[in-house]
């Protein structure tokens, strides 16, 4: 175990790097944490979530996931019964396991690449695509347009990301449309990590989630002197009168059955060689491993923020008991404030220099996260800094 990691005779073992945020009294979430709220006894919803998923009656859910599925296939009007939105990731191809294997559903798997494809990432997405059997189709932008669009996204949202974010939901959203395909199907619940939402109710993917709570802004906000408006194509969602005709419909496995990271990756690691490699910013090797630019975007969060993929996993991980809230917080103190490599690769394709990165994501700080230092280099051990 590393050194700073199991130093708890430090006087700041165990407290969080920030002292003037509000954080969760039971994970080490921050209040910066988007659409985060805490009830009178200063506990997260994210948690309050955890605690609702112990109680829940499964079995009745999966159930009602079953009848939804069958009534599906029963009228599907053309050649498949659903369409998966998958990027090669642990979640997505467990989510083609489930139904293939489980609901003997005949899917279509979509991807929308984010020309970002780690080597091990292009494995895992054709090795499993093959073992499972199904049809795909893959859409990728020109890589260009890539780099055009990662500068400018981070001065109009903040993050690297944003032809990901849009990406990811525009191009099913076009499939399903021209396939007539009326069901999506995405995998872990809102309600699982984000604390966007809780286990109350299970809900249907708002048509506007990823345009509130990632994307941010529409194509239209992106077009400038380098990004011009033909070839911002496949980020057009459909009309509302193309997708109401079609009737589609998006739920969340995670809403009907029990979701366990940790299980289900073991699953498509033993069922379909799918590999894990080291992802920068967290300790876990398995979240977003298909990905060259994680990192990068986890630290914008936690320079924007004050916080990155570090807290996040050690929130989960102290919610399924596995960490207490002391050693959430120096793991999150670890990992989450390293400068990634990957931060060289994309000040190369934007143009920025470090100075400009860390300038414009300080910019959009907001709330308590405008107490948060002023950071001068990438990297920057903050640990002992007054905040």
């Amino acid at each position: 175990m590393d050194k700073k990691f199991n130093n708890s005779n430090s006087s700041n073992y165990g407290k969080p790097l920030f002292s003037k945020l509000k954080y969760c009294l039971r994970c080490c979430l921050p209040d910066t944490n988007e659409s985060i709220d805490f009830d009178d006894f200063g506990i997260c919803k994210a948690c309050r979530a955890s605690e609702q998923k112990m109680h829940i009656d499964w079995d009745a859910r999966q159930k009602i996931l079953a009848k939804t599925l069958n009534s599906y296939k029963q009228k599907s009007p053309d050649y498949y019964d659903c369409m998966v939105p998958i990027s090669g990731g642990k979640d997505s191809i467990f989510q083609l396991h489930v139904l293939k294997k489980v609901y003997d559903m005949n899917p279509l798997a979509v991807t929308f690449s984010h020309n970002w494809f780690t080597k091990v990432g292009k494995q895992n997405l054709e090795t499993s695509i093959e073992k499972l059997d199904v049809d795909h189709i893959m859409f990728t932008p020109k890589r260009s347009l890539i780099n055009r669009v990662a500068r400018e996204s981070l001065k109009k949202i903040g993050d690297a990301c944003w032809h990901c974010h849009t990406g990811v939901e525009t191009f099913p959203f076009q499939v399903a449309v021209k396939w007539n395909i009326p069901l999506i199907i995405y995998g872990e619940s809102l309600a699982e990590l984000s604390g966007k939402e809780t286990y109350d109710e299970m809900r249907d993917l708002d048509p506007e989630h990823f345009l509130k709570y990632s994307a941010k802004v529409k194509p239209e906000d992106m077009i400038c002197n380098a990004i011009k408006k033909k070839e911002m194509g496949a980020f057009i969602k459909p009309s509302i009168q193309e997708i109401d005709k079609v009737g589609i419909r998006r739920i969340f496995l995670g809403d009907y059955m029990f979701w366990d990271l940790e299980k289900q990756t073991e699953l498509v690691i033993n069922e379909y060689g799918w590999k894990e490699e080291k992802v920068e910013g967290t300790y876990k090797r398995y979240k977003s491993v298909e990905c060259k630019m994680p990192g990068v975007h986890d630290y914008a969060k936690f320079i924007k923020r004050g916080f990155g993929r570090g807290t996040d996993f050690a929130a989960q991980d102290i919610r399924a008991g596995l960490l207490t809230r002391e050693e959430g917080f120096e793991l999150a103190k670890l990992h989450d404030q390293k400068r990634p490599e990957a931060l060289d690769y994309y000040l190369k394709i934007t143009g920025y220099t470090e100075k400009e990165f860390l300038e414009i994501l300080m910019k959009h700080r907001k709330n308590s996260a405008k107490k948060l230092p002023k950071i001068h280099k990438a990297g920057e051990n903050l640990e002992n800094k007054k905040d």
